[in-house]
């Protein structure tokens, strides 16, 4: 597992990914895209162009860092594809945040070709990729994961084997749920205490001592200050992640009403033009929607 494949080299995440790949040894091939300047570093650094995913099909393993299902599948199917190229042996390392029956579906396919798909989605930010400190949820046998712990070591800091295929991708969509919840809820409150006359620090200082307190949180009271790269994830993708998390409970029959809310959060945020902004623009949104003053004035 030294001839490694890349496919997202350019994205906030990807980037810092390949980056520990090549600074730990590990052979990098990477596909570039329109936005050459951000892997321009990478081929200076020894990282070789591939042409298209079927340019990596003699890779001993490829990791996708794109956005979501459709991505991975556009990846995996099709005459260009990876599936059609790739030797037998390969793994397939899906990092995107997908929908966990398209994964079981793909891994069935890629198993007919001789080729193993795992899903390991991340955790943490671009800031930690780039330090080779993330996250990551690995779903797959003990054996696969056996194989290619090393590959995780290169760019994580926490390494959690979840269990069989597709697990990675359910842990994900379960904890992005969660970490939505706390920022759409914080902004919710940061409205309705502005309008109803309260010192937005005064209640910072109050969550800060107890057990209401998280990173999230503090990610979101950055905005008092003006500052809203305290979580650089762009909402458009919380949205995305929050709907498959809603596909998820609805194929295992769990009403979700907390999560329905949350993406109708996101979605009137994306609506109001927030999208392409980082989460913390909830924060802006609730300004629009509600006529609240939280953040400083620009």
């Amino acid at each position: 597992m030294k001839k490694i494949g890349f496919i997202g080299a350019s994205g906030l995440m990807g980037h810092g990914i390949a980056k520990n790949l090549l600074a730990k040894g590990f052979e990098l091939s990477l596909t570039v895209h329109h936005n050459r300047e951000r892997v321009a570093d990478l081929l200076a650094a020894g990282a070789t162009e591939a042409s298209g995913p079927k340019g990596l099909a003699q890779c001993d393993a490829v990791i996708l860092c794109v956005t979501g299902t459709p991505q991975v599948e556009q990846c995996l199917l099709g005459d260009d594809g990876l599936l059609a190229h790739a030797k037998s042996g390969m793994v397939i390392v899906d990092t995107s945040t997908s929908e966990p029956e398209s994964t079981l579906r793909l891994g069935d396919l890629c198993a007919s070709r001789g080729v193993t798909l795992v899903d390991a989605p991340l955790a943490r930010s671009a800031p930690e990729a780039e330090l080779g400190k993330l996250n990551t949820m690995v779903g797959a046998t003990p054996e696969v994961f056996a194989r290619i712990e090393p590959i995780f070591k290169a760019y994580c800091e926490n390494i959690f084997h979840v269990g069989g295929p597709s697990t990675g991708h359910t842990i994900k969509l379960l904890n992005n749920f969660v970490a939505q919840a706390i920022c759409t809820a914080t902004a919710e409150a940061f409205a309705v205490g502005a309008k109803a006359g309260a010192d937005l620090r005064q209640l910072v200082k109050v969550i800060s001592a107890g057990g209401v307190n998280s990173g999230l949180f503090q990610a979101m009271a950055k905005t008092l200050d003006g500052d809203f790269s305290g979580l650089t994830f762009e909402l458009d993708n919380a949205r995305k992640d929050v709907r498959y998390y809603g596909h998820l409970a609805e194929m295992v029959v769990v009403p979700a009403p907390v999560g329905q809310a949350v993406h109708q959060s996101l979605a009137i945020a994306s609506s109001l033009g927030q999208g392409a902004k980082f989460v913390p623009a909830l924060v802006t949104a609730q300004e629009q929607l509600t006529g609240a003053r939280i953040a400083p004035a620009t």
